[in-house]
């Protein structure tokens, strides 16, 4: 028998003290609360014993048995909540400024003014969060309109009607009946967002995500603005980089414990759960977006049930998301720690494309001249392959513009906040390297924003 099992305990628990026996508990509340908390979570004791010596800041036990209860509490290290701990990580979560909000709203009414665009409506959630500051997720149905006057009416779930906006009104609807969501949300949001108001000649909308039900109530001459949008918010404001370093901090620290676990026999499903367990710890709250390449021996995907083996390279490739704002880097860690000539080789000529990067991006210079360029630097890799995109902006979108791809021809702007994440592929690499760091365009050139240890 093992002489170590494993028992999934909320992260939120600390350790405090170990007990060595059911009669070392003492009959106040707290230690009541205590065996209550071990008796409901017996049943998630696992026997799979993978990497449990890299994780004893948790919950360890060292008994060769598993008495139900003796021998489990014989050395099982537990801790009350630390509501002092949340408490300060609630006081350091940023949140969109709502008079940045307004900015956006100006900048947005500015472009409607040039395309003679009278009264936009907005309809993707994403571009809602930007422009007035709610974060709903996916399931609730939200709504914006913009008048060219300036005033900005918001349609929300009535439950959600006093949640501080950037908006001059509100309405709402209801979005569950007894607690059953509506499958019709978006034809109530129209209905509540457009009934009261008088359609203009020329308006705008979202057309992926275009609700055909204000069509149906407000006939005119529709054009798409989205394009439009999507170009506005590559420019990050103070607020929208708040968010974005938040995320990102999740990241390093998730980065941080992977180096500290990762060893041979570890398995993927394993590495995912601890990630996932930093990640809340991290941002103080479940992530809106958890993901996204935590394969070993892989180019990338979902974790699977396997355990990796020395000498294999595990590309992480994480992304967070904090209140529909995402994260995106990546990191290769050799796993045993004594990387191949060969893999030490691929590293090198990936670690020398970030001078390049650096060099070369700055407002006005061409993404697609950036990608040839570095595409051009790999070349004498081959066979080792490089033969995906030098990277994307990142936002309230995972991907976003600028692209630094050839099917687009954008070109680097100030407030930009993008990714580089060079490549190299081959089975003589165990699957290859990707590394990926994050800038952001200033008005001379860019500065980096994961200074965190890149090495294998």
């Amino acid at each position: 028998m093992p002489d170590r099992l494993k028992i999934a305990l909320p992260p939120r628990i600390r350790l405090i003290c170990p007990i060595r026996s059911a009669s070392d508990v003492d009959h106040s509340l707290s230690h009541h609360l205590f065996l209550a908390q071990v008796v409901g979570y017996m049943s998630q004791i696992e026997t799979r014993f993978r990497f449990w010596d890299k994780i004893a800041d948790r919950v360890a036990f060292t008994s060769a048995t598993v008495d139900p209860l003796q021998s489990v509490v014989h050395s099982l290290t537990v801790a009350s909540v630390d509501h002092n701990f949340r408490d300060a990580k609630m006081a350091t979560q940023p949140t969109l400024d709502l008079q940045q909000c307004r900015h956006r709203q100006s900048r947005l009414l500015s472009e409607m003014s040039s395309r003679g665009v009278e009264q936009l409506l907005v309809t993707r959630s994403d571009s809602i969060t930007w422009l007035t500051g709610i974060y709903l997720g996916p399931l609730l149905e939200v709504a914006a309109l913009l008048d060219a006057d300036g005033s900005l009416t918001l349609c929300l779930p009535a439950r959600k009607a006093e949640t501080p906006v950037a908006a001059d009104r509100v309405v709402t609807y209801k979005a569950k009946w007894l607690s059953t969501m509506r499958n019709d949300q978006a034809e109530a949001c129209a209905n509540a967002l457009l009934a009261e108001l008088s359609p203009r000649a020329t308006l705008g909308a979202e057309f992926s995500k275009f609700n055909q039900h204000a069509a149906a109530i407000w006939s005119g001459n529709w054009v798409d603005f989205e394009p439009t949008i999507w170009q506005l918010r590559r420019h990050k404001q103070a607020d929208e980089l708040a968010m974005l370093a938040f995320a990102n901090e999740a990241n390093r620290q998730m980065y941080e414990r992977a180096r500290e676990i990762v060893s041979p026999g570890l398995n993927e499903l394993d590495l995912y759960s601890e990630l996932y367990r930093v990640t809340v710890d991290a941002l103080g709250e479940p992530p809106t977006y958890f993901g996204q390449d935590f394969r070993c021996a892989a180019r990338g995907g979902a974790p699977r049930d396997r355990a990796c083996q020395a000498g294999e390279l595990w590309i992480l490739d994480l992304g967070v998301g904090y209140r529909g704002y995402y994260s995106d880097n990546a990191r290769t860690i050799a796993v045993g720690g004594e990387p191949s000539s060969a893999q030490q080789q691929a590293w090198q000529q990936l670690a020398a494309v970030f001078p390049v990067v650096e060099q070369f991006a700055k407002p006005g210079a061409s993404c697609k001249q950036l990608y040839e360029t570095v595409l051009e630097q790999l070349k004498p890799a081959e066979p080792w392959l490089f033969n995906h995109h030098l990277g994307h902006g990142v936002g309230l979108a995972p991907h976003e513009g600028p692209h630094l791809n050839p099917n687009w021809d954008d070109t680097f702007a100030e407030g930009d906040f993008f990714t580089a994440e060079p490549g190299l592929y081959h089975e003589d690499l165990k699957a290859g390297i990707r590394l990926e760091q994050n800038y952001a365009v200033t008005t001379d050139g860019v500065e980096l924003v994961t200074d965190w240890p890149l090495g294998l």
